[in-house]
């Protein structure tokens, strides 16, 4: 069997789906930061978006909590395998030690839980307390105990970018134990510029991916790591198409290029991209900057700035059949496999 055939018999593998956790909002409800935190993303987002998001997910409902509802939408568009995670808006970096403690681990068991109703098509990721350093490794064994594939994550934490030397158990960790995380940003800090036209999310989340990658890139934590396994959503955001200015940078000015050892586009093809860009020709040149074995399908499942039909977004790109079967689920079979 030839390379191509052999990605072409993998099955389509989602990596970006996700499961609304109503245990996790019920046990943070009632809590004094939560209103502040609330206050925050109503600032960041605005009335119109709050009250179109609103309407949106309760409609979604039952594909974010159904696993049964889940398995008949991924029938209907072709997806043999969902790697979920918790929704984004289930990280509460604002909760204290104590709280941050009962929220990973419930929602790694709730996620490992919904997975258990397909085994062999669900397959889970968990919760880290970003705000907590100090918690963050037991949190990602919590959730590998959980048969969770590794653990998903924001783009920075309150007063803590993901370059921060707190960090450096946790990454330390998912590379000695092969787990996943996935980088996925939830809210952005440039607040109330994007409150109107939905531009807290569209402008705001792949920006957040390219800061995020930045630091880890130009902090060197990609060269003190090699192993890991870092998953961005969105395509990585501006970064990926924009990498020859962080390149230049890189070589033009010693305050860029002191903490890595390599041009920052090096570093493209060890991480991993989902193909959810929403546009063919930047996703043919994610391919291209990153290469065909670093792309992965991503659908935001089921949220409305997701891909509806992943494998026809795919398709449109008009890749070579051999980089097309490897975005759709050969890459991921690989990745996802457990010893």
């Amino acid at each position: 069997m030839s390379a191509t055939e052999a990605a072409a018999a993998a099955p389509t593998v989602d990596v970006h789906a996700h499961v609304l956790l109503p245990e996790v909002e019920a046990l943070v409800a009632a809590l004094p930061g939560f209103a502040g935190a609330r206050t925050l993303d109503a600032r960041r987002n605005g009335p119109a978006a709050l009250a179109v998001s609103g309407a949106m997910v309760r409609e979604r409902l039952p594909r974010l909590t159904d696993p049964a509802v889940r398995l008949a939408a991924m029938d209907a568009c072709g997806v043999d395998v969902q790697l979920v995670s918790p929704s984004p808006s289930h990280y509460h970096y604002w909760s204290d030690e104590p709280t941050a403690e009962k929220l990973y681990r419930l929602a790694n068991e709730a996620t490992a839980g919904h997975c258990a109703a397909a085994p062999g098509r669900l397959r889970g990721l968990g919760l880290v307390p970003l705000q907590h350093p100090a918690l963050a490794v037991g949190a990602l064994d919590h959730a590998l105990a959980q048969g969770l594939l590794g653990v998903e994550i924001s783009s920075h934490a309150p007063g803590r970018e993901l370059s921060d030397p707190a960090y450096e158990p946790l990454w330390a960790r998912a590379e000695e134990r092969g787990a996943l995380l996935f980088l996925h940003p939830f809210g952005c800090t440039l607040d109330e510029r994007l409150d109107r036209w939905y531009l807290s999310n569209t402008v705001g989340q792949p920006t957040e991916n390219a800061v995020a990658l930045s630091h880890l890139i130009f902090s060197g934590v990609l060269d003190r790591h090699p192993g890991l396994k870092v998953l961005a959503a969105h395509g990585g955001g501006y970064l990926p198409t924009h990498i020859g200015r962080s390149d230049h940078a890189w070589s033009a000015r010693p305050d860029a290029g002191a903490g890595c050892a390599h041009p920052p586009s090096h570093y493209l093809g060890r991480l991993y991209f989902d193909s959810l860009v929403h546009d063919p020709y930047v996703l043919r040149e994610l391919v291209r900057v990153a290469g065909a074995d670093r792309v992965l399908l991503g659908s935001d499942f089921p949220f409305d700035m997701g891909a509806a039909d992943p494998v026809a977004a795919l398709r449109a790109a008009g890749l070579p059949a051999a980089e097309f079967h490897a975005v759709r689920g050969a890459n991921a079979a690989a990745l996802l496999r457990k010893d």
